[in-house]
């Protein structure tokens, strides 16, 4: 019997579920924030995912839901489970996802290795904590944040004192969450899918490169990962999805640290940008996975096709191009890449679309990638 597949969120992670939900012969059915976003391909109407009717009317038509982004207020999320609706992940992942101080303390009831951490009300408390550890530390914002934002490095208290402002203004209390600046080598992720019924797979840990706060380029697998990485990463990454109840895809982002630790830093309950490379590189991509694992159907093989993969993000660029406008170029100079476009209007540092490229030597992969991607840059 065919299935509909509720996504609540109209973006590029949406939008690529739709090719696989057609493959599967699955129905994708998407709430979109607002008209001509990416996945407006599958989208049904357009509708405010903070509003518990418009997305209970939404989730009513589907068989279940799940998530383009993690922003769906709790209330909302508890109002589907108490009408019966299946939702993946539920809410009692989620708030895991939505909330980094709760994550921070879960996760250190679970024993797994984060960096040192603590929960800060006021400049005094960061003040204390920026003596204990070298005066220099990592503030982030508890809720909201992504691609950087929520995030700097702090070497004073008064580095983050409009931050602590706007607490003191919000008037529900609340904290700001503050942790070491951790020496790390790379930043790794580790992607695992979970069905309800319990069965985990998962695929090779990446490595990811950040500029700016926002994933540049992604390699699969992580260069001189296999053996005690690679095991850690996944033992990590499945201890989380077992130790809160993750459906759905789950990424761990990590630090592997100059001291050879591996440290959680962020997690994400949906498919993730680390794993984009999985659409043109493994047997099951992650958006492939989430649609079985949600439904319950079993998981898929993980794979690689070739022995490396390489994902490079577009930016949009100050010109209004887009990637199509571009495409003859690209394609003729460099016929291995795959070029995914996101259908966004381009603006600077937005991400407009990827380019991935698989094949047996990792320089020339990489000289293949960059040299696609250079294409759909300014």
């Amino acid at each position: 019997m065919a299935k509909t597949v509720g996504v609540i969120g109209g973006g590029q992670l949406a939008r690529m579920m739709i090719p696989a939900a057609l493959e599967l012969g699955i129905t994708i059915d998407v709430l979109a924030e607002a008209e001509g976003m990416s996945a407006r391909l599958a989208a049904s109407g357009v509708g405010d995912y903070h509003d518990v009717d418009t997305v209970l009317a939404f989730a009513r038509t589907v068989d279940v839901v799940t998530f383009d982004h993690e922003h769906v207020p709790q209330p909302v999320l508890r109002a589907l489970v108490d009408e019966g609706i299946p939702v993946h992940p539920g809410p009692d992942a989620l708030l895991y996802a939505q909330d980094k101080l709760l994550m921070r303390a879960r996760l250190s009831e679970l024993g797994l290795p984060v960096p040192d951490w603590a929960a800060v009300e006021t400049p005094a408390e960061l003040d204390v904590f920026l003596t204990d550890h070298g005066g220099r530390a990592v503030v982030k914002t508890a809720r909201g944040g992504y691609d950087g934002k929520g995030v700097r490095v702090v070497e004073r208290a008064t580095d983050a004192d409009d931050w602590f402002t706007a607490l003191a203004e919000d008037g529900n209390g609340g904290a700001l969450l503050v942790e070491e600046l951790v020496d790390f080598r790379r930043e790794l992720a580790q992607q695992v899918a979970r069905r309800p019924s319990g069965d985990i797979v998962a695929w090779p840990v990446v490595e990811t490169v950040q500029r700016d706060g926002i994933c540049a380029e992604v390699v699969a697998p992580a260069p001189a990962s296999a053996g005690r990485v690679a095991e850690l990463s996944e033992d990590i990454a499945v201890r989380i999805a077992e130790g809160l109840g993750v459906t759905g895809m789950l990424a761990v982002e990590l630090f592997e640290t100059t001291d050879d630790r591996v440290l959680v830093n962020e997690l994400a309950m949906r498919p993730h940008n680390s794993g984009h490379w999985s659409i043109d590189g493994s047997t099951t991509s992650q958006f492939e996975q989430h649609l079985r694992a949600v439904l319950d159907l079993p998981l898929g093989v993980t794979g690689t096709l070739r022995p490396w993969s390489m994902m490079i993000n577009v930016l949009g660029g100050p010109d209004g191009a887009t990637m199509v406008d571009r495409y003859a170029e690209a394609m003729r100079e460099h016929p291995t890449a795959k070029f995914h476009s996101y259908d966004k209007v381009s603006r600077p540092g937005r991400k407009v679309g990827h380019v991935t490229v698989c094949g047996d030597d990792l320089d020339e992969v990489a000289y293949q990638a960059r040299g696609a991607a250079a294409f759909f840059e300014g």
